[in-house]
């Protein structure tokens, strides 16, 4: 993976999301799961972000995405959960049973190209470079 460039930044914010139907419900199939992929194409590409990884399985979403810096991830999760949730129960009269598509609560870490400890001994090691 890349680091994004601006004028005055370099960055490489990914996030990996994950998103359940209330009462994890095993409903993400068929047309409602190849819809779902579409909606969540849309939303990375009207915000600029990429799509790394996806998997829609029947009762929850992963998402691996490439954000920017602008936008805070809980900002990130709520776009990709309000327009589903708005867009599907709209197409699919049988998910308006449910009170709500999506459950509250979500999943969100970060990710680059190294891990945790990596960074921790770099910083650990600042003095030692000087």
């Amino acid at each position: 993976m890349e680091y994004q460039h601006k004028n005055t930044s370099v960055s490489m914010i990914n996030y990996h999301i994950v998103f359940c139907p209330k009462y994890r419900r095993k409903l993400l199939v068929g047309k409602i799961k190849m819809r779902l992929e579409e909606i969540i194409r849309d939303v990375a590409l009207e915000n600029g972000w990429e799509i790394i990884s996806r998997e829609v399985m029947p009762n929850h979403v992963h998402l691996f995405v490439r954000a920017d810096t602008r936008t805070p991830p809980e900002i990130v999760v709520k776009r990709f959960k309000g327009r589903s949730s708005r867009y599907l129960r709209n197409e699919f009269p049988e998910l308006l049973k449910m009170p709500t598509l999506w459950t509250r609560s979500y999943f969100l870490s970060t990710a680059g190209n190294v891990s945790a400890s990596v960074i921790k001994k770099y910083i650990e090691q600042q003095w030692d470079r000087v």
